[in-house]
């Protein structure tokens, strides 16, 4: 069993990576900001399959990623509608 999950994390690790080429090829910042979220999706699942594998305890590092990754993504949003990115209408108003 430990081989397949350390297979399976290989294959994640090697998506993550084709995926990331790609993304980081892109021109903009938000291209830039998708390719360090998958970064942080496959290797919270290459983690958590190792944590299988070999120590319970890599699952939280794991965790702590995921955490991580989603403040990333909301202090990204933030800082782009401050720099007059799309504005979002308030509750009430109609564009």
């Amino acid at each position: 069993m430990a081989e397949f999950l350390a297979v399976a994390a290989f294959l994640v690790l090697l998506a993550t990576a084709l995926g990331l080429i790609r993304l980081l090829r892109g021109p903009g910042d938000a291209e830039r900001m998708m390719a360090a979220q998958l970064l942080g999706t496959g290797g919270v699942a290459a983690l958590l399959l190792g944590a299988t594998i070999v120590d319970p305890a890599i699952a939280d590092a794991a965790l702590t990623l995921a955490l991580l990754a989603a403040f990333a993504s909301v202090a990204f949003v933030k800082y782009g509608s401050r720099l007059g990115g799309p504005s979002v209408p308030e509750s009430g108003e109609r564009e």
